[in-house]
């Protein structure tokens, strides 16, 4: 059975696979960037995406970080899905990502904002790990890892909070109540079926949070349809 180049890799000989396997990485992923509207990413942000790939390949042998494997599939679904954020809106920081995972869309948009203070949040020790292992790595500043999982009683005061919310409108907003400032948002990273989420949310956070922005979009020269959401704090 042919294998992906990734996982081939690792057959190479140890003084041929580390510049090579880095060398190609970069390079595709520059490619698939740039065939997806991202051409304008500099030398710096690639290495440290392409860096950030095999990272996740790596954890994703031991600890199934990620059910991503191909780096076209991590170059879209993950990179894109996350860099395109900030072109729909526009973000505030310090950004707090709630249910980071293995650091998405947190790591690509730290990346991207190098000079902005992002705080990831995770409430799985192993991820808290790799996450602390890829800031080293990728020398990463202004860059916080929590290793707690963000609930109704967490209070770390932030401007903005992000999420890919695989979890419901409403639960999201109850668990974020207390940690984000009045006049802050929150940016949720929706699938494009989420209107009974929307109506739940208006039903019980009405009163406490508002939603100012419905952006849908596609990932460019896909099919991927996305639903991102701005809520306000009142």
């Amino acid at each position: 059975m042919a294998q992906n180049k990734p996982a081939g890799f690792k057959t190479r000989r140890q003084s041929e696979a580390k510049p090579m396997a880095f060398q190609e990485g970069y390079e595709r992923i520059a490619d698939v960037l740039y065939n997806h509207d991202f051409k304008d990413l500099d030398p710096d942000a690639l290495t440290k995406l392409t860096k950030f790939f095999f990272l996740l390949l790596e954890e994703q042998s031991s600890h199934n970080s990620t059910r991503l494997r191909t780096l076209r599939e991590v170059a879209i679904k993950h990179f894109v899905d996350c860099l395109i954020v900030p072109r729909i809106v526009n973000l505030n920081f310090p950004l707090l990502d709630v249910g980071t995972g293995p650091g998405f869309p947190g790591i690509p948009l730290k990346i991207l904002y190098p000079l902005e203070q992002i705080i990831l949040a995770e409430g799985v020790q192993k991820r808290v790990e790799f996450l602390k292992r890829v800031r080293e790595i990728l020398q990463l500043e202004k860059l916080d890892i929590i290793g707690r999982q963000v609930s109704a009683d967490f209070e770390y005061p932030v401007r903005a909070v992000i999420t890919r919310a695989f979890a419901e409108v409403s639960e999201t907003l109850n668990q974020i109540q207390n940690c984000l400032q009045t006049g802050g948002k929150l940016f949720l990273m929706k699938g494009p079926n989420v209107d009974p989420e929307i109506k739940r949310a208006q039903e019980t956070w009405g009163s406490k949070f508002k939603l100012i922005e419905d952006k849908p979009y596609t990932l460019p020269h896909t099919p991927h349809e996305r639903r991102l959401l701005v809520y306000q704090k009142l």
